[in-house]
C-alpha cells in the first residue's frame, strides 16, 4: 500500500512519516520511504548521516529505465513526469526501485533531492518530484508492502498529479486554526479525485486539543499523537527506539497501519487518473514543448496492477 503524509509546515509530518515507516518495518513488512519534501529531512530523522542519491539528478536514467520497449515512447526525451506505463514499459516491483539506501531500521529510503545551485531562481521543485511520480506510475506493489511518502507542505502537493498516487493520504494537523485550515483546503481540493484522506492529530497536550480537532475535522480524525519526550529525543538526535514511545503513541501508529491495511487497492482508479493527469499536462504545456501530441503515449489496452 502507498501512504502519503501531508500537512502544514512544522506540523510534524516528517517525524510521523518516519515513525510510521519504522513501525511498519518493525512488523516485518518491506518498506520504502520517499522524501518528496522540498526540505529534505527524512534521512536525518531515519538516522542517516548522508542523503540518498537524488532522484531529480537521475531523471533521464529513470526515464530510460522505465520506457523499456514501449512502442508509444520512442525515446526517454519524449517522456514527461506524467507519462503513463503501457505494454512494453518496464514495471517495477518494490524491491527493484532504484537509488535507494538502507536505513538502520530495516527499511529503504529514496529522496527527490534538494535544489541544486543551477536550479536557484530558474526551476520549480516539481521538476524534482516528477522523478518520484514516474516511479510510482510504474510501480506494482503487493499486499503487505508499503511506500511511505513525506510530501511537500500544505496545498503545494496539488501542483502535480502526485497527490492521487496513494491508497491513503494522512494529513498531520496540530490543534490550531492554522492546522485545521490546511485540512479543510486539502479536503476541498481532493474531493473530486477519490482521495482517501485521514487526519492524525499531533502535539496533543490535553483532551481539549482532541476536542478541538474533532470539532473541526469530524470523522476524518483517525488518531492522535500526544506530546512526547521520546519523539523530542529523536528530533534532537539523541538515542531513540520505538520501544521508547509512550503506549498511547505506539497505539496511534498501530491505528494508522490498520487504516492503511484496510484500504482497498483500486488499480482502475489509479490508471484512469494517471491518464487524466497526463492528458491535462500534455494540453497545458507538454504538447507545445515536445512538438507532438503526448496524449498518444496513453495505451488504452494496458492493465494496471500486473507485472507481466
Amino acid at each position: 500500500m502507498r501512504v502519503a503524509f501531508v500537512g502544514k509546515g512544522g506540523s510534524g509530518k516528517t517525524t510521523i512519516s518516519a515513525l510510521f515507516a519504522r513501525y511498519a518495518a518493525s512488523q516485518g513488512a518491506p518498506v520504502v520511504a520517499i522524501d518528496a519534501d522540498i526540505n529534505q529531512h527524512l534521512a536525518l530523522v531515519l538516522g542517516l548521516d548522508e542523503q540518498p542519491e537524488p532522484l531529480g539528478a537521475h531523471l533521464e536514467e529513470i526515464k530510460e529505465l522505465l520506457r523499456g520497449s514501449n512502442p508509444l515512447i520512442p525515446s526517454a526525451a519524449a517522456m514527461t513526469k506524467t507519462t503513463p506505463p503501457g505494454r512494453g514499459s518496464r514495471l517495477l516491483p518494490l524491491d527493484a526501485l532504484p537509488y535507494t539506501v538502507a536505513t538502520p531500521h530495516g527499511l529503504r529510503l529514496m529522496a527527490t533531492g534538494p535544489f541544486a545551485e543551477e536550479d536557484l531562481g530558474v526551476a520549480c521543485y516539481h521538476s524534482k518530484v516528477g522523478a518520484a511520480e514516474l516511479l510510482l506510475n510504474h510501480l506494482v506493489d503487493e499486499q503487505g508492502e508499503y511506500v511511505v511518502v513525506d510530501m511537500t507542505a500544505g496545498a503545494d502537493s496539488f501542483a502535480s498529479g502526485l497527490f492521487t498516487r496513494f491508497d491513503l493520504t494522512v494529513l498531520v494537523a496540530e490543534p490550531t486554526r492554522q492546522g485545521v485550515s490546511v485540512f479543510q483546503q486539502y479536503r476541498d481540493y481532493a474531493s473530486a479525485y477519490d482521495v482517501s484522506l485521514a487526519v492524525v492529530g499531533n502535539k496533543i497536550h490535553s483532551p481539549d486539543d482532541v476536542d478541538f480537532l474533532r470539532a473541526h475535522v469530524g470523522d476524518s480524525l483517525l488518531t492522535w499523537f500526544e506530546h512526547s519526550s521520546a519523539v523530542r529525543a529523536l528530533e534532537q538526535g539523541r538515542p531513540f527506539d520505538l520501544i521508547d514511545l509512550e503506549p498511547a503513541n505506539t497505539e496511534a501508529l498501530s491505528r494508522v497501519l490498520k487504516q492503511v491495511d484496510a484500504q482497498e487497492k483500486n488499480w482502475e482508479r489509479y490508471g484512469r487518473q494517471t491518464a487524466q493527469f497526463h492528458e491535462r499536462n500534455a494540453e497545458a504545456w507538454g504538447n507545445s514543448r515536445a512538438g507532438t501530441d503526448l496524449s498518444l503515449q496513453i495505451d488504452p489496452g494496458f492493465v494496471y496492477g500486473r507485472l507481466g
